[in-house]
């Protein structure tokens, strides 16, 4: 019975690689996939899934607006081997667009395999992550590590000299430059010094 699956890691824990290794595990089978990445990373030139160790796949682009099941569903009409969909950066859909990813794996009978964040830089959760959280019916976390050796859960933005950024809009596409993976204590008390050191800066130009 086809599945909704959830990976879900804070940055950097190798979610893009591991989509890719599913991917090929089909393909190498004589399976055919379907990969989706976000239409707005433009980092490349061209839209795909990349992993930080150089692995690279070209994907077909998604935005607000993509209807999933339709796609998905005139695919496998045209494409009879199709046998699992592959979703990066999931964490940018809409609640509609997961609804979508419960009908195709209901309707179409093909797997589902979403892979994201869970929680945005300001420790909130993104709005298609709350509800694979909800409705997928696999939940697999893709672990790493903080720079203290635990498991790290948040995603810090920082910003060009390193320090943690508090305010903003939830989506800015970056890497290495613009976040790092923490730990909760280390996610707290990087934006406590961040604030209390901005605090006083603001108290010396009085």
């Amino acid at each position: 019975m086809a599945k909704l699956h959830f990976y879900y890691s804070a940055m950097n824990a190798g979610k893009s690689t591991t989509l890719l290794q599913s991917a090929y595990n089909y393909v190498e089978r004589g399976m055919q996939v379907l990969l989706f990445a976000p239409s707005m990373d433009n980092r490349f030139g061209t839209v795909a899934v990349h992993s930080r160790i150089g692995l690279f796949q070209e994907a077909v682009g998604f935005d607000p607006e993509t209807d999933f099941f339709e796609r998905a569903e005139r695919e496998k009409n045209s494409v009879p081997n199709l046998k699992c969909i592959l979703i990066d950066e999931v964490h940018f859909l809409k609640k509609e667009q997961i609804k979508q990813l419960t009908k195709i794996t209901s309707e179409l009978g093909l797997p589902v395999l979403c892979y994201g964040l869970r929680s945005d830089f300001m420790g909130e959760p993104f709005e298609g992550s709350l509800y694979l959280l909800a409705w997928a019916e696999e939940l697999i976390e893709i672990k790493t590590i903080c720079k203290c050796g635990k498991k790290a859960t948040m995603n810090m933005r920082i910003d060009e000299n390193g320090f943690p950024v508090e305010e903003g809009e939830q989506v800015k596409i970056g890497g290495n430059e613009s976040y790092l993976s923490t730990c909760m204590s280390h996610f707290r008390e990087a934006n406590r010094v961040f604030a209390r050191e901005n605090s006083l800066e603001m108290k010396g130009k009085i």
